[in-house]
């Protein structure tokens, strides 16, 4: 057991900070943390988008890309270098209390108390689920057309989702290929007319739909079956149909949420409530990337080990 956890009924050390998530954003802001000297714990279910097979090619220095999971793995072995520093696995079912206070987290048998709460819990991607469908997240089915688009030119895609938005989708990534169509995979199709018209004058069909299986192997779809008897081919799929942020911890704080049900934070990453940060694609609707994700734990991190420094020491 972490010598972070303690079962209930135990007396419970207080952590500076305790980050829920263990992506890049929640390990941004760990080692953040870490390096102002902050006794920090990062619970990490093993779980998100940044234990896909995603290979990410926008992150700064490295020219050949970096699979995200080994991004995770070298954040993981720089925050071990620090003593007060810690990873906990351990899924975080309630938070409550203030910053006056302090913060209590538990899970299944165990308890921590932390000054301040850093979540980094991100989305639920809402991907099309057929056997063995995680296999091919991030080698040939794909959220993204920021990350993946450009590996994908010339190649037969097909969208999934029912909505402008991938109506949207699959007319920009039309100007990377000429090879795209739409499945809607819902029981409505809930296109508008402008964007049906757009997509007709490009050439791309709407497939109204719903998917059943696959062929592929080794993460690398060639074709899905529908419900109705056809058969798609194709070498990337790009799921369109959404996803949910997971704002349950943040719902029982009582953090205030933005459009879309989004965690709202201002530009140093605070949320509505006094002590609580928020970082990574929690917050916002769009730019769930990487980069944006390390850069708001940092921000997270530094405005909260402001707020812990003592009153003396705040200008």
């Amino acid at each position: 057991m972490s010598r972070a956890a303690v079962k209930d009924g135990e007396p419970v050390p207080l952590l500076d900070a305790a980050v829920v998530g263990g992506g890049p954003a929640g390990l941004s802001a760990a080692i953040y943390l870490a390096r102002y000297r902050r006794d920090v714990a990062v619970f990490d279910t093993g779980h998100g988008r940044s234990t896909h097979h995603q290979v990410n090619h926008n992150y700064l220095g490295f020219p050949e890309g970096i699979a995200t999971v080994d991004l995770r793995k070298l954040a993981a072995e720089q925050l071990s270098r620090y003593p007060h520093a810690r990873i906990v696995h351990h899924l975080i079912t309630s938070v409550e209390g203030d910053a006056d206070t302090g913060f209590t987290l538990r899970s299944q048998g165990h308890v921590w108390r932390a000054r301040t709460v850093l979540l980094a819990t991100g989305v639920l991607d809402h991907f099309p689920h057929f056997p063995g469908w995680r296999e091919y997240v991030g080698r040939s089915m794909f959220w993204c057309i920021t990350c993946d688009g450009y590996e994908n030119q010339g190649r037969d895609i097909l969208v999934v989702g029912h909505t402008d938005l991938a109506a949207a989708e699959a007319m920009q990534l039309h100007s990377l290929t000429d090879r795209v169509r739409l499945l809607t995979n819902s029981r409505s199709d809930e296109i508008t007319e402008p964007y049906r018209r757009r997509l007709t004058a490009a050439g791309i069909p709407v497939v109204h739909d719903r998917l059943t299986d696959v062929e592929g192997s080794d993460g690398r779809l060639t074709a899905v079956h529908t419900r109705g008897g056809r058969r798609l081919t194709l070498q990337a799929l790009f799921s369109l149909q959404g996803a949910t942020p997971e704002t349950g911890l943040a719902r029982q704080l009582g953090v205030a949420l933005g459009d879309f049900g989004y965690v709202a934070v201002d530009s140093e990453q605070k949320t509505s409530v006094p002590g609580v940060y928020a970082a990574g694609d929690l917050t916002a609707l769009h730019s769930h990337q990487v980069t944006a994700a390390v850069h708001e734990g940092a921000q997270a991190a530094s405005a909260a080990n402001y707020f812990l420094h003592p009153p003396e020491l705040k200008v």
